[in-house]
């Protein structure tokens, strides 16, 4: 049977995600959609609910967008990605040494030891350590990879790791360290990275984020509501009152069409992760 109310799922990283959830179902409730959310701990349960068809749409992050979509093809079902935000489109990572560094280019990094941020961190770990691997380094064979935070949840999305790669660069405890280009930035900004103490070594080839993902099963809600949640998210103003806490809090200004051609990266860098398990 058919739901008559759109179903969101999203991660409960913190009290913040009730605030934006709550805030774009007012906003949904007032253009006059029938919408509920419910918040998960762990993405691989929250896209196991998508793929049962228990709920309409769910708000993912890059990787549980590659894993989500790989897990629906071995399953012969569809997902799709609607939205995504105005920060999502073309972000890179950075490989960061510090300033008095004789480390020129990535093929210095043989024998060196590279901090990252968790394990499953897009941004920190994967994409970075794919770089080196293009470039014909190896983890643990050719450099030491010190990993900064150990724990994996939510897809390496806390920043605790980064903080830790980036201040285990600055204070010698590794000659490199893989931060997303956004989060470096910020360091430099907040004394986090003290000024002058590193430099760019590169940046990694550009991926997208996170993207809302809907998928179709005898039980979802109506196209026609899925499409009108669709429209709606497109249309929010960011000069609305009620909706500008929640879309700071999202950190988006725009609501803008998804696409899929930019994921290739990340596709990559999962796939080499797990050949380097593999030993291959």
């Amino acid at each position: 049977m058919k739901r008559e109310t759109v179903l969101l799922g999203a991660i409960a990283f913190g009290p913040a995600a009730v605030t934006i959830w709550d805030g774009f179902k007012a906003w949904f409730d007032r253009n006059g959609l029938p919408f509920d959310y419910i918040l998960y701990t762990s993405y691989d349960r929250q896209n196991a609910e998508l793929l049962l068809g228990h709920i309409d749409a769910a708000w993912n992050d890059p990787l549980a967008w590659v894993l989500v979509s790989r897990k629906a093809a071995a399953a012969g079902k569809v997902v799709r990605p609607v939205v995504m935000r105005d920060i999502d489109f073309d972000l890179t990572s950075a490989l960061v040494v510090r300033a008095d560094s004789n480390i020129k280019t990535i093929a210095d990094l043989k024998g060196r030891v590279v901090a990252v941020g968790s394990p499953d961190s897009v941004e920190s770990t994967l994409v970075p350590l794919s770089t080196l691997r293009d470039a014909g380094l190896r983890p643990g064979k050719d450099y030491k990879v010190h990993v900064c935070e150990s724990s994996v949840g939510y897809h390496g999305g806390k920043q605790v790791g980064e903080v830790r790669a980036a201040k285990a660069v600055v204070a010698g405890e590794a000659d490199a360290a893989g931060l997303s280009t956004w989060n470096y930035e910020k360091f430099l900004s907040d004394g986090t990275i003290p000024a002058g103490a590193t430099r760019l070594l590169t940046h990694t080839p550009k991926y997208d984020h996170c993207n809302l993902t809907v998928a179709e099963s005898p039980d979802s809600a109506p196209a026609e509501l899925v499409e009108r949640m669709r429209e709606l998210f497109l249309e929010m103003p960011y000069d609305d009152p009620e909706l500008r806490p929640c879309m700071d809090l999202e950190a988006v200004k725009k609501w803008m069409p998804a696409r899929v051609t930019h994921y290739e990266t990340i596709e990559r860098a999962l796939d080499l992760a797990q050949s380097s398990v593999a030993g291959t």
